[in-house]
């Protein structure tokens, strides 16, 4: 493999969250819906039918475009690619071809690797075609028909699979986190098209093979890593590698061949007639811009001060509602000490961190005045425990929860002070040098308090008072 240099390009197809398609008022979630139920005239290509264009998907594109840090062009058009499938009824795709909406922009991954944007464009996706098992037919599902696409073509500046999953990865977490869409991997919100060329000469690319529809991060570092093993085989065998379209078997982990690749003229790419161009004014883009919320890589900042690390903050990120909770009490809290240990704890408990995605700012706000009392020495370990679960799991305010402790010297040392009269045999094996004795006599205290002292003190009173 060190022979040849492999290349990887990425073409990303992104479900915008928008509530009906892209030229049509019908509902765009077809999770749940009946086959063929969430189609209109413009959906099944009938004549006469005209599309209208929704100004939601544009708004989205143009966060899209900043999230990917770069601008939207100003003017835009929409063209007709034409190609016969039994899933799309019109025999042509309404997209965007040689003026689309976003030019320009990268993708930086937690690594530091760099992959350039060369183009997004909008789209409308096809229907689905269904062949069942043993069947001599096929069904058509046209619900998909019309939904709102963004298509994400990086530069070929990917060279390893581990580079491609984390790309796709960094792409992932870039379009959640500006809520262009809800990126459900499993619902093919969000699916990978791979091209792998190997060459022998740096700077040039080699004949390459598009793997299509790809939906985790896993498949698409699985399929690079196969794809450039498959074509190193073949080079050095003086054997040629094939343009063309090939899919990816998640069971047997290969790729195998379906088409040969089209290209752009096989397509007869025409301007639209039925939707005039789009032309953004600097106001409309400003505002979309300034209502773009926090990006990943500013909410990874923000873990870091919480004291959370590398692995940690990654894990946080992979579900945007247990972020977003944690982006809450990183506004919240005034106390970095309490924050860390909030942090902390929460992470490390499975039970704690899966509610977080469910519980309000007021929930949070209980929790790190809990934080609070605990950094400074005022609830004990166990305290502090126990008042997280019944905070983030049951929803009691801290107040309700009398676990402050009892920090008050001169009530502490009476505690001691009767515990030591009632136990006078341990008192004397502490003083015959049995340190370890003090523990028990702690335990004592903290049963008689309910837990409402601080232990460390406790200790250091007793040392004090028996003279050790």
């Amino acid at each position: 493999m060190a022979d040849f240099i492999p290349t990887v390009g990425i073409e990303t197809h992104v479900q915008l969250k928008t509530v009906t398609k892209l030229f049509s008022g019908v509902s765009n979630d077809a999770s749940q819906a009946e086959p063929n139920s969430l189609i209109s005239h413009i959906d099944a290509g009938l004549p006469g039918s005209l599309p209208v264009l929704n100004e939601k998907a544009i708004e989205l594109a143009v966060r899209a475009a900043f999230a990917l840090n770069t601008k939207p062009q100003k003017f835009s058009k929409f063209d007709r690619k034409h190609y016969f499938y039994p899933d799309l009824p019109k025999g042509y795709q309404i997209t965007q071809y040689d003026q689309p909406i976003i030019l320009g922009g990268f993708v930086k991954t937690p690594s530091g690797v760099k992959v350039g944007i060369t183009r997004i464009h909008l789209e409308e996706d096809a229907g689905k075609n269904i062949h069942p098992a043993g069947a001599d037919y096929s069904l058509v599902d046209l619900n998909r028909a019309g939904t709102p696409l963004l298509e994400i073509v990086s530069e070929p500046e990917i060279h390893s699979a581990a580079d491609a999953k984390a790309y796709a990865r960094e792409l992932y977490l870039l379009m959640k986190y500006a809520d262009v869409s809800d990126c459900d991997l499993y619902l093919g919100h969000m699916r990978f098209d791979i091209n792998v060329s190997l060459s022998s000469k740096p700077g040039k690319l080699g004949t390459r093979a598009e793997i299509k529809n790809l939906n985790s991060f896993r498949s698409v570092e699985n399929a690079v890593a196969y794809e450039i093993k498959r074509q190193t085989e073949l080079l050095k065998k003086g054997q040629e590698v094939i343009q063309e379209t090939r899919g990816w078997d998640e069971t047997k982990q290969k790729t195998t061949s379906q088409r040969g690749k089209e290209e752009a003229h096989d397509y007869r790419y025409m301007p639209e007639p039925d939707i005039p161009p789009v032309e953004l004014t600097d106001e409309f883009i400003e505002e979309v811009k300034a209502n773009t919320p926090e990006s990943p890589a500013e909410l990874r900042s923000d873990l870091k001060h919480s004291g959370l690390n590398e692995e940690q903050i990654e894990s946080v990120l992979d579900n945007y509602d247990i972020a977003t909770a944690f982006r809450s009490a990183i506004k919240q809290s005034d106390n970095p000490a309490a924050l860390r240990l909030w942090s902390q704890s929460v992470v490390n408990n499975v039970k704690l961190r899966e509610n977080l995605a469910r519980i309000e700012n007021k929930t949070i706000k209980n929790s790190l005045l809990a934080a609070t009392a605990a950094s400074t020495g005022k609830l004990n370990s166990n305290q502090f425990t126990h008042s997280l679960n019944e905070i983030i799991l049951h929803g009691k305010d801290f107040s309700s929860l009398n676990l402050m402790q009892v920090s008050d010297e001169g009530q502490i040392e009476k505690l001691v002070t009767d515990i030591i009269k009632a136990n006078s045999r341990v008192v004397a094996d502490i003083k015959a040098g049995n340190e370890k004795a003090i523990s028990f006599l702690v335990g004592q205290i903290m049963a008689k308090s309910k837990g409402q002292v601080n232990p460390q003190m406790v200790q250091k009173i007793i040392k004090k008072q028996i003279g050790v």
